[in-house]
C-alpha cells in the first residue's frame, strides 16, 4: 500500500515538473499586465496583437507551409522505405536500420551545419533548403513508426491476394494498408511535431528573409520577452494537444471497429 502511494506521488511530481512551466505560460498569456509576478486582470489582447503582428503571421504561415509539406512528403517516402526495409534479408535490414538511427542519435547542430555546407555548395539557402532539411530528418521517425506495423502485417495474405488476381496496388490498399495505417499516421504526427518546433537545423539552413516560428522567437527573445509570444506558444501547444487527442481517439476507435468486425 505504501509502495503504491509512493509511486503515485512520484508520478504526480514528474507530471508537475513537466507541465507546470506550460501552465505558467498559459496563465501569463491571459494576464493584462506585462509583469511575470503580478496579475493585472484577464484579457485576450495579447492573442489579438499576436494575429495582428506581421512578423508573427509571416513566420507562422512559413512554418505551417514547411511543416505540412515536409510531413506529407516524408510520410510517403518513409512508408515506402519501411516497406522496402521489411522485405530485405536480415543482414541488409540491420545495415539500413543502423543508417536510419544515425540521424536520430546525431546532434541537431551537427546535422544543421552539415546540411548548410552541402546546400551552399550547390544552391542558395532559402525556403527550399529548409524544406529539404525537414524532410530529411523526418524520414527516420516515419520509418521507425511504420516498421513495427509492417512486422505485424501478414505477408502471406498479401501474396494470396496477388495469387487471386489482385494487382499489387489493389492488394496493398486492401490488405497491407489497413494494418500499417496506425503506424503511418503516428509517423505523420511525429513529423509534424518535429518540424513545428525545430530550431537548430532550420537556423542553419534557412538563409536570409526566411523565418519560422522557432527562429523568429529566438530573434525576438534577444530583444525582450513580449506577452504576444506567450499567446503564440499557448496556441501552438493547444493545436498539438488537440491533434494528439484526435489521433489517439481515432486510432482507438479504429481498433474497436476492427475487433467488432472480427467478432461479427
Amino acid at each position: 500500500m505504501v509502495k503504491k502511494s509512493l509511486s503515485r506521488i512520484y508520478m504526480a511530481l514528474i507530471f508537475i515538473f513537466l507541465y507546470l512551466p506550460i501552465v505558467v505560460l498559459i496563465f501569463l498569456s491571459f494576464n493584462n499586465s506585462k509583469s511575470k509576478v503580478a496579475w493585472g486582470g484577464f484579457t485576450f489582447k495579447w492573442y489579438i496583437n499576436c494575429f495582428q503582428s506581421e512578423t508573427i503571421m509571416s513566420a507562422f504561415i512559413t512554418t505551417i507551409q514547411i511543416t505540412l509539406a515536409a510531413a506529407v512528403i516524408s510520410t510517403i517516402l518513409g512508408t515506402m522505405a519501411a516497406i522496402g526495409i521489411s522485405a530485405m534479408r536480415r543482414k541488409s535490414r540491420t545495415i539500413f536500420l543502423g543508417a536510419t538511427n544515425i540521424p536520430l542519435l546525431n546532434a541537431d547542430i551537427v546535422t544543421g551545419i552539415s546540411m548548410m555546407l552541402l546546400f551552399v555548395k550547390f544552391i542558395d539557402l532559402g525556403f527550399i533548403t529548409v524544406l529539404i532539411a525537414h524532410i530529411t530528418f523526418n524520414i527516420p521517425y516515419v520509418i521507425l513508426n511504420v516498421l513495427p506495423k509492417m512486422k505485424e502485417a501478414n505477408r502471406y495474405t498479401y501474396e494470396a491476394a496477388l495469387d487471386l488476381g489482385a494487382t499489387p496496388f489493389y492488394a496493398f490498399y486492401k490488405v497491407t494498408w489497413p494494418e500499417i495505417k496506425p503506424g503511418v499516421f503516428s509517423g505523420f504526427i511525429m513529423a509534424i511535431t518535429m518540424s513545428l518546433d525545430d530550431f537548430s537545423i532550420t537556423y542553419f539552413t534557412k538563409g536570409a528573409g526566411v523565418n519560422t516560428l522557432s527562429t523568429m522567437l529566438y530573434t525576438e527573445l534577444r530583444k525582450g520577452i513580449n506577452p504576444e509570444l506567450y499567446a503564440l506558444s499557448t496556441i501552438l501547444f493547444a493545436a498539438v494537444f488537440l491533434l494528439l487527442l484526435v489521433m489517439n481517439f481515432g486510432v482507438g476507435k479504429g481498433k474497436k471497429d476492427q475487433k467488432g468486425g472480427k467478432l461479427a
